[in-house]
C-alpha cells in the first residue's frame, strides 16, 4: 500500500505536464546486479531527455540528469543494495513532456546460484522469465492497444489518436525483443507472418477498405499477411510520414482498425497461451528438454534452438531489415517507417539477443546462457557482451529517422558502422558462441 501512495504522489508531483504537447517517452530497465541499463523510445521534437530518479521506498529528495536527443540508452553502474523510483521525460525548447512510466530496480550482487546454474535450471529461467514473460506482456499491450483503437473509433480525438500510437509503439517493442526466439507456436502456427510482414500491401488494403466487405476479425484473418498485422495497423493510425490527422481517418478506417487489432490481440493470446504452463503447453516441451519433451532429445538441443534464434535475427537486423533499404536506397522496405519506429525496432531486437543470453527480461532476473560460457570461457563472455553492448549503441547512434538517413552521408556513414557491429555479433554467435555450446 505504502508503494502504491508513494508512486501516486509522484505522478501528481508532475501532473501539471500533463497538458504538454510533446509526448513521454516509454521507459524499459534491465538489471543485473549492480549493472543497471535505462532504455527509452525517440520522442518525436525531443531535443533531449531528463532522467529523474528518487530513493526507494519515500521518493525524497527526487533528483535528475540531463542527456542529449541522441541519447535513449543510459548504462549505469550502482552500489550494491541500490533500491531506485526512475522516469525519464522528453524535452523541447519550450516544454517538457509528462514522466515516462514509474520504474524500480534493486541493484543487489549477482546471485551466485546463477553461476552454478544446471543447463536444466538455465532453460527453465529463460523459458519463464524471458520468453514467456515477453509473450505475456506482448498479450498485454496488443489488449491495450485494442481498447485504444477502441477509444479513437468512439472519439476521434488529437488525444485518442496519440494514445493509440503509444499503444502501438508500446506493444511494438515487445513483438521486437520475442524475436529473438522465432521457434515454437510462432512458428508452426504461422503467427510471425500474421503479425509483422512488410511492406504493407497499400493497393491491396486499399481495395479491401473500398470494397463491401463487412470487416470483421473472422475477414482479416483470412486476408493476405500484408494486409494485417503491426504494419497494417500502423499505416492506418500514423499515416505516410507520421503525419495522420483525426480528421484523415474514415469511418471505414476506423472498421479496419478495430478488426485488425483484434486478430492482433488473438495472435499474441494464442502466443502467451503456448508460453504457458501446463502439461500441453510448448513450454512444457522446451524446459523439460532431455527428460520427458517429445521436441528436445537433450539439454544441448534447446540450448542450440535459443543460440540460434540468437544468430537468425541478428541476421535478419544486419543483412535484412538494415541493408535491403539502405542498399535499395528505397523507404517502402524500411520496417516501421509510418511511425519513425525503425532504429528502436533495431535496437529491441538486439535486446532481445541480450535478454536471452543473459537470462533476463525487464525485472525478472536468472541464470542466462553467459553463466554457462563464462565458466570455461570469461574471454568468450565479454566478448559477447561487448558485442551486444556494441551493436545497440551504433544502431542508436544512426540519425532519426532511419528512413531518411539511407539518403544522408551522415546517415549512411552511421547505418555502415551499425550494420558491421550487428553483423560482428551474429558471426561471434553463430560461431564460438554456438560451438560452445555444443561442446565443440
Amino acid at each position: 500500500m505504502r508503494q502504491t501512495i508513494v508512486v501516486a504522489g509522484l505522478v501528481m508531483l508532475f501532473s501539471s505536464w500533463s497538458q504538454a504537447q510533446i509526448r513521454p517517452p516509454v521507459l524499459s530497465l534491465t538489471v543485473e546486479g549492480t549493472s543497471v541499463t535505462l532504455y527509452w523510445d525517440d520522442v518525436v521534437g525531443a531535443d533531449g531527455y531528463r532522467v529523474y530518479y528518487a530513493p526507494y521506498p519515500d521518493a525524497n529528495p527526487v533528483g535528475y540528469v540531463d542527456f542529449g536527443a541522441d541519447v535513449t540508452s543510459v548504462p549505469t553502474n550502482q552500489e550494491e543494495g541500490a533500491h531506485y523510483y526512475t522516469a525519464v521525460s522528453a524535452k523541447s525548447r519550450e516544454e517538457e513532456s509528462g514522466w515516462s512510466n514509474i520504474e524500480i530496480f534493486h541493484a543487489t550482487s549477482v546471485d551466485p546460484a546463477d553461476a552454478n546454474a544446471t543447463e536444466a535450471e538455465i532453460i527453465a529461467n529463460v523459458a519463464h522469465m524471458v520468453i514467456a514473460a515477453d509473450y505475456a506482456q506482448l498479450e498485454r499491450r496488443a489488449a491495450v492497444l485494442l481498447n485504444a483503437v477502441y477509444a479513437v473509433s468512439f472519439d476521434t480525438s488529437d488525444e485518442n489518436l496519440l494514445a493509440a500510437q503509444q499503444a502501438w509503439r508500446n506493444a511494438r517493442r515487445a513483438w521486437e525483443q520475442t524475436e529473438a526466439y522465432l521457434f515454437g507456436p510462432v512458428d508452426t502456427a504461422g503467427l510471425d507472418p500474421a503479425i509483422d510482414s512488410w511492406p504493407v500491401n497499400r493497393i491491396d488494403l486499399d481495395a479491401v477498405l473500398n470494397s463491401d466487405n463487412v470487416l470483421t476479425e473472422d475477414f482479416v484473418a483470412n486476408l493476405d499477411d500484408t494486409l494485417k498485422g503491426f504494419h497494417t495497423i500502423e499505416y492506418l493510425l500514423f499515416g505516410v510520414g507520421s503525419a495522420k490527422a483525426p480528421s484523415e481517418l474514415t469511418a471505414r478506417q476506423k472498421e479496419y482498425l478495430v478488426a485488425v487489432c483484434l486478430n492482433l490481440a488473438t495472435a499474441t493470446r494464442t502466443l502467451a497461451d503456448g508460453w504457458r504452463p501446463g502439461e500441453e503447453s510448448y513450454l512444457a516441451e522446451f524446459v523439460n528438454a532431455g527428460t520427458t519433451s517429445t521436441i528436445y532429445t537433450s539439454t544441448t538441443s534447446a540450448l542450440q534452438e535459443l543460440v540460434e534464434g540468437m544468430g537468425i535475427i541478428a541476421d535478419e537486423v544486419g543483412n535484412g531489415k538494415i541493408a535491403d533499404p539502405f542498399d535499395e536506397r528505397n523507404t517502402e522496405l524500411v520496417e516501421s517507417q509510418f511511425s519513425y519506429n525503425s532504429i528502436m525496432d533495431f535496437s529491441d531486437n538486439i535486446r532481445g539477443i541480450e535478454n536471452v543470453y543473459i537470462g533476463r527480461y525487464l525485472h525478472n532476473d536468472g541464470p542466462g546462457l553467459n553463466d554457462l560460457v563464462r565458466r570455461t570461457n570469461t574471454e568468450l563472455d565479454q566478448n559477447m557482451r561487448d558485442k551486444i553492448s556494441t551493436a545497440i549503441s551504433e544502431i542508436e547512434k544512426i540519425p532519426y529517422p532511419f528512413r531518411s538517413a539511407i539518403s544522408t552521408d551522415e546517415g549512411r556513414a552511421q547505418i555502415e558502422i551499425a550494420q558491421e557491429a550487428v553483423i560482428d555479433l551474429q558471426l561471434l554467435i553463430e560461431g564460438e558462441l554456438l560451438g560452445h555450446v555444443l561442446g565443440e
